[in-house]
């Protein structure tokens, strides 16, 4: 399968980022692993394949750690927002916090009673 392709999946295949960083890290896993087991491999050749998987795998690392860093600062920014703006309107989160319970006990109340 191609990279495009893998990219256009729908439905339940969504690329996120969170599913990036899983694949990374297995990825990162897969080649430590296959330079711990060539480690014993000789040649010119086998050098220069290590050499480059080695960056490679330097690499994915650094840019785990970068997404990670993003992550982690979107979700306090998110986190903060949501906070400022509960503390300038209490009120309307009392209301739609009050309509979300109406909602959700209806929905159970009529759940209920249809599966008796």
């Amino acid at each position: 399968m191609n990279t495009m392709n893998w990219l256009r999946r729908t439905g339940s295949d969504v690329v996120t980022t969170e599913k990036l960083l899983v694949d990374l890290r297995i990825l990162a896993a897969d080649v430590e692993q296959l330079l711990k087991a060539t480690a014993g491999q000789t040649g010119e050749q086998v050098a220069g394949v290590r050499a480059r998987a080695e960056q490679s795998l330097n690499a994915i690392k650094a840019r785990i750690s970068e997404l990670q860093d993003v992550a982690v600062a979107r979700t306090r920014a998110a986190g903060r927002a949501t906070d400022a703006y509960v503390r300038a309107k209490p009120w309307q989160m009392m209301s739609i916090c009050a309509l979300g319970g109406v909602i959700v006990g209806l929905g159970l109340s009529r759940g209920g009673a249809s599966a008796s």
